[in-house]
């Protein structure tokens, strides 16, 4: 992306709701789980705060966990929402269902090997960069159609997300886990300078104060 064209532009990327699944420490990947009571008052908290931002469009995961959660924000700022599947959480085939501690008995290996940041088909699923490869483009997309200065929120996933700012920000894969994984209804912000992206915020849950007197 050009840091020429459509400057000042930021993204948004907000972490799903709590769900059953996450309260069991149970992997997720692609399978299907509904926000909990408790996730959707997350989103609706997150929702008012985040339209404080004044987003000019919203895109989601098309999983029930992110189209539950953009919803809420949908609600507050009256936009539609574009659903896209390439926002989905990382596929992780036979670790999904599985509880961390089941997942470290039974593929510890793997586990160990993922976590000193190789290539690894977790489960027999998608690489990170596959998952990054394939949201990416997505958000790419829907920010080249924005407006100078206008803001993007991107709902989606903690794996996705963490992979899809690596991506943004040039990152080399094996550092990407070095940016920590996001909370329930966090988000991150990535502002567009001239250069390319930069991180603004990471796992905030809150509005901060703008940043002053730096190199902008």
């Amino acid at each position: 992306m050009s840091g020429s064209k459509g400057r000042g532009r930021r993204v948004v990327l907000w972490r799903h709701g709590q769900t059953a699944w996450n309260l069991e420490r149970r992997f997720q990947g692609s399978t299907d789980i509904e926000l909990t009571k408790t996730g959707l008052a997350q989103a609706r908290r997150a929702a008012r705060l985040l339209a404080g931002l004044k987003p000019d469009a919203i895109v989601s995961s098309d999983l029930k966990r992110a189209t539950a959660t953009a919803a809420e924000l949908a609600a507050v700022t009256r936009l539609d929402v574009t659903h896209h599947g390439g926002l989905r959480e990382t596929y992780a085939g036979n670790w999904q269902g599985l509880t961390h501690e089941e997942i470290v008995e039974k593929y510890g290996e793997q586990y160990a090997a993922w976590k000193r940041g190789e290539p690894v088909r977790r489960g027999g699923g998608e690489l990170e960069t596959e998952v990054a490869e394939r949201a990416a483009p997505v958000v790419e997309g829907h920010v080249n159609k924005l407006p100078d200065g206008g803001t993007l929120v991107v709902v989606s996933h903690g794996g996705t997300i963490r992979t899809t700012i690596g991506k943004l920000l040039g990152l080399d894969p094996r550092s990407w886990e070095a940016l920590g994984g996001l909370s329930n209804c966090s988000w991150s912000v990535l502002g567009e300078g001239v250069r390319g992206w930069r991180l603004m915020e990471h796992n905030a849950g809150s509005l901060p104060e703008p940043v002053l007197g730096d190199d902008d």
